[in-house]
């Protein structure tokens, strides 16, 4: 039996402007227009989870999912002592934490989960989902979750996380049966007549 997974990642919002590890702020204007602009183009599904963050809670809300139950292993990637702070600002503060981060999966500087346990949850995640009933899986979930899903999903050396980018409003679709996964990537949710 073949389950499809589709992740759609939140709309925009001050935090992912601001490039902040784990800012997990309330959705601008212009992501919440676009996402409720786009409310007519999710993918149907037989299951709809979401991640527990606001923005994830508001993005699911502005395309219509409210029915959705609130997934832990969809949370965003914990970040320890840098959450909420800018990218920019901890590499200034501490350039030589930030590249031990980048260059070896297994750190955690700033202590919370490292790049492999952050791989390890959501591929965790994925597996559970085949040894259920087939069929379609929707979650609106951080893009690190997702990046970190891909991951487990193609079986890439870890450090491909870094080389993967999911933009807003996307959908990525992860489908399996048997252990094995095949992915489709970032299709855009936008309202037209093509979707």
């Amino acid at each position: 039996m073949t389950v499809r997974v589709m992740l759609i990642s939140p709309a925009m919002n001050a935090a992912l402007r601001e490039a902040r590890f784990a800012g997990d702020a309330p959705l601008d204007d212009a992501g919440l227009r676009q996402a409720r602009a786009a409310a007519g183009t999710v993918p149907a599904a037989d299951r709809f989870l979401r991640g527990p963050s606001h923005r994830c809670a508001a993005t699911a809300d502005a395309l219509g999912l409210r029915a959705g139950r609130v997934e832990h292993a969809l949370r965003d990637w914990e970040m320890g002592r840098w959450s909420g702070a800018r990218l920019t600002d901890v590499s200034a503060d501490e350039p030589e934490w930030v590249a031990a981060w980048m260059r070896d999966p297994s750190a955690a500087p700033h202590g919370g989960e490292s790049l492999l346990e952050l791989c390890g949850r959501a591929g965790q995640w994925l597996d559970s989902l085949q040894g259920g009933a087939a069929g379609r899986v929707l979650g609106v979930t951080e893009p690190a979750v997702i990046r970190a899903a891909i991951v487990h999903a193609l079986a890439l050396p870890p450090e491909t996380f870094w080389r993967l980018d999911v933009a807003p409003l996307t959908v990525t679709e992860i489908s399996g049966r048997s252990g094995r996964w095949n992915l489709r990537c970032g299709r855009p949710l936008v309202p037209g007549p093509e979707h």
